[in-house]
């Protein structure tokens, strides 16, 4: 019936095989809408991201209680989704029937957009700044557009906001947090998703292996790694989904 449907529109005069393409485009990008609202409308997902930020806060106390100084501390984090907010680019493409996954609007938003912070993001990170703590933003935005990322984080009040402490896409960032490790000890890791503590959730491996290496590594969470919630695109977007067989 599908096919039939597409024959049709087809043998329409004023119907282009782009306009079909546009229209089939629509479902798809339709698909992302249930995570979206999630992630942007819910009080669930504040709840998660607040709470997230006070265990880490607690955590962060512990260690440093523990400590004799703080000078050579640091903490590393990512950007977005975990710092800040950027569904607002992924709702307006997918209003206009576009794959937002495929990032090609991305750099437009770097540049222009006006991304809002995740709640608890910022009380966390003031308060690690009063303890002469080094803070490292460790983010896979583009570098060319790194003087509009500093602006677009100057502007949300975050500290520690500089040249050298953000680090954007110039290689991995397993390189990026150890070129941070040979002069820091980092006490603590935040992200959105795996790959933000340790290559070894890189390279696509299977959601059912990463769920895996995270048993095997479960002894960081809530230790050293805080990982926040990110319902609107990963990794795990396209693995297959298990069905219960009742008839």
């Amino acid at each position: 019936m599908k096919k039939t449907i597409a024959a049709l529109l087809l043998s329409l005069p004023f119907i282009s095989t782009t306009a079909l393409a546009t229209a089939n485009d629509v479902c798809k990008a339709k698909e992302n809408a249930m995570g979206l609202s999630y992630q942007q409308q819910s009080g669930e997902i504040t709840a998660l991201q607040l709470q997230t930020y006070a265990f880490a806060t607690a955590r962060f106390k512990q260690i440093i209680q523990a400590q004799p100084s703080t000078q050579k501390m640091a903490i590393v984090l990512d950007l977005d989704e975990t710092v800040i907010d950027n569904s607002p680019l992924l709702v307006r493409d997918m209003n206009n029937c576009h794959d937002f996954t495929t990032w090609d609007t991305w750099s437009d938003w770097e540049q222009k957009g006006q991304p809002t912070l995740i709640p608890g993001a910022k009380d966390f990170l003031d308060y690690v700044d009063t303890q002469n703590v080094k803070i490292f933003y460790v983010s896979d935005r583009l570098q060319k557009n790194k003087a509009a990322t500093l602006s677009s984080l100057k502007a949300l009040d975050l500290p520690q906001v500089s040249n050298g402490n953000v680090l954007l896409d110039t290689d991995s960032k397993e390189q990026r947090r150890a070129s941070i490790r040979e002069h820091y000890d980092i006490i603590m890791l935040f992200g959105d998703t795996l790959a933000d503590f340790d290559a070894v959730f890189k390279n696509k491996k299977s959601t059912e292996y990463q769920r895996h290496l995270v048993q095997q590594q479960a002894e960081h969470l809530g230790k050293d790694w805080f990982v926040l919630p990110n319902a609107s695109y990963g990794s795990w977007m396209k693995a297959p989904l298990t069905a219960w067989d009742e008839k």
